[in-house]
């Protein structure tokens, strides 16, 4: 189950009863459950303003939800990924997506254009640096990847983790500085982002998979997820 919050008074999550629920966070009560994936949701985002969720299944569709309105139906629906959607990021007016088939998707939803890039092998993992000029894409080939947003280019490739069969969570630090992932081995693997080398691991819990990372936006904190447990650390300075 994926939970998000939208530092208001509510939190959006979603799970393997194909459903996105929108829940009152004082009262720890749903207000409404969204239903139109016909397979598990593995991925749900809010939009910048809070407005709408944005929904990724394993039946291959985005769907996107105002959650002002009481309409119960997605107000769009993206059908264009040819295998389950795994990931999704999203800012004011894009929405980009990985998916099994092996392919990163952005929408630019302001000029109604779509933008894909072959990665080669299933995309388990998609992000955006915090300048939003690159996108930082984890695939199951255990190869965490660079990619210039507009053009697609390769900027760089940072590996030594190992995915399994897991689809594991990527993110850059809070300056752009560092990439990091989670890995099977309970490690956060850590390179720098320019040179692509491997500046520290920070041990989790050792053998068991780290599958969920979050890098505070301004300050020195990352939070990790990890067989049950759920870690905060005030990362060092000279680490970073």
């Amino acid at each position: 189950m994926r939970v998000i919050i939208n530092y208001g008074s509510q939190i959006v999550s979603c799970g393997q009863d194909k459903s996105v629920i929108l829940w009152d966070v004082s009262s720890g009560t749903p207000l409404r459950r969204l239903r139109g994936h016909a397979a598990r949701v593995t991925s749900v985002r809010y939009n910048e303003e809070s407005t709408v969720a944005v929904s990724g299944s394993q039946d291959c569709t985005i769907m996107c939800w105002d959650v002002r309105s009481r309409n119960l139906r997605p107000i769009q629906v993206m059908r264009d990924a040819k295998d389950g959607i795994t990931s999704l990021a999203v800012t004011d007016h894009e929405i980009v997506t990985g998916s099994v088939d092996c392919k990163v998707r952005r929408y630019d939803i302001r000029a109604n254009r779509l933008f894909s890039d072959f990665i080669g092998d299933a995309v388990t993992c998609v992000s955006l640096t915090r300048d939003g000029q690159c996108l930082v894409v984890s695939s199951a080939d255990n190869m965490v990847r660079l990619l210039d947003k507009g053009s697609g280019d390769l900027l760089g490739e940072y590996s030594g983790h190992h995915m399994g069969d897991f689809c594991m969570e990527s993110c850059v630090d809070n300056k752009d500085r560092h990439v990091l992932s989670g890995s099977i081995d309970g490690d956060i693997w850590c390179w720098d982002l320019v040179q692509g080398t491997v500046t520290t691991r920070l041990t989790h819990d050792r053998g068991n998979v780290v599958h969920s990372l979050s890098f505070h936006p301004s300050q020195l904190f990352l939070l990790s997820a990890c067989h049950g447990t759920v870690k905060l650390w005030g990362v060092p300075d000279d680490k970073f």
